[in-house]
């Protein structure tokens, strides 16, 4: 396994999610240490126990850089486009080729989502 940041065509990868991502080709994409999130805010629980959460906006994403994508986890890619960016990605984790230990558990993905 290696740790590249760099893609074959120089894109640089950084990784803003809390945990390392692995492609079916090997690469690994540690984490950076700055985790991007969508903020959250949950309403309180009605007499059903049933409470409204509604999202905001991404925190903890690091300004756009020539050259580099930033890995995030679907939900902040989501929230992130929303908000105009383009230099997000998320790992493929629907995707038919993913690499699944037999608990189902995803080992690897074969690419990320923009």
């Amino acid at each position: 396994m290696t740790n590249s940041n760099k893609s074959n065509n120089s894109v640089n990868f950084i990784n803003c999610t809390p945990h390392a991502i692995k492609l079916n080709d090997g690469r690994v994409f540690e984490p950076s240490g700055t985790v991007a999130r969508v903020a959250q805010t949950i309403s309180e629980f009605d007499d059903n126990r049933i409470a409204v959460q509604s999202f905001g906006v991404v925190t903890d994403l690091p300004e756009p850089k020539e050259g580099t994508y930033y890995i995030v986890s679907a939900m902040v890619l989501e929230r992130a486009q929303i908000e105009g960016r383009c230099d997000v990605v998320a790992p493929a984790t629907g995707h038919k080729d993913c690499v699944r230990d037999e608990n189902g558990r995803i080992l690897s993905v074969p690419g990320f989502l923009r």
